[in-house]
């Protein structure tokens, strides 16, 4: 989500006439056996999984100890939110660095937050909806950050936590 939202909206050079089988959220292989949209132009279920643990990472409250088992994708709690913090370590995370103001403020005017400006996870997933509409790859670049591979699994990366044997350094005799 690092564009502009009304640049994302003017990008592509035939925006009222896509492709055959070739609807924004529609692109990826049908071998791969996902897509980031379904049918009905929503946030496919396997996407929604993948929201869910990307925004679990950053949200407030955590999840808890127990919600963090090895290998399994997070959840939020109920009446999770992304603080300012937390909406920065995304967008950091993301994209390389935290949103610029204009974008925070067209974020927590147009998008679900909480009283108190948090984004909800409902706002979140409405960012990702209107970003995979308008730019699929960019959601897919997102969630190749965020250690998602073509098939939506989650795959081994920096990014995320793993639990690795150190490894003894020994010198040269």
């Amino acid at each position: 989500m690092h564009r502009d939202l009304e640049e994302l909206r003017s990008q592509s050079p035939r925006p009222e006439t896509p492709e055959p089988d070739s609807r924004q959220g529609r692109r990826n292989p049908p071998e791969a056996g996902v897509q980031l949209l379904d049918d009905d132009g929503a946030i496919s279920a396997q996407l929604e999984s993948c929201l869910k643990h990307i925004f679990a990472k950053y949200c407030t409250p955590k999840p808890s100890p127990a919600a963090r088992k090895k290998g399994e994708l997070l959840e939020p709690p109920e009446g999770a939110y992304l603080s300012p913090e937390g909406l920065d370590a995304w967008a950091r995370d993301t994209n390389g660095a935290p949103f610029d103001q204009a974008t925070k403020e067209e974020i927590l005017e147009f998008m679900d937050v909480t009283e108190d400006g948090g984004l909800t996870f409902k706002g979140f997933m409405q960012v990702y909806q209107l970003q995979t509409e308008n730019d699929e790859e960019e959601t897919w670049r997102d969630l190749s950050a965020h250690g998602f591979d073509r098939t939506l699994k989650l795959v081994t990366s920096r990014r995320e936590e793993v639990d690795v044997e150190p490894v003894p350094i020994t010198e040269p005799t």
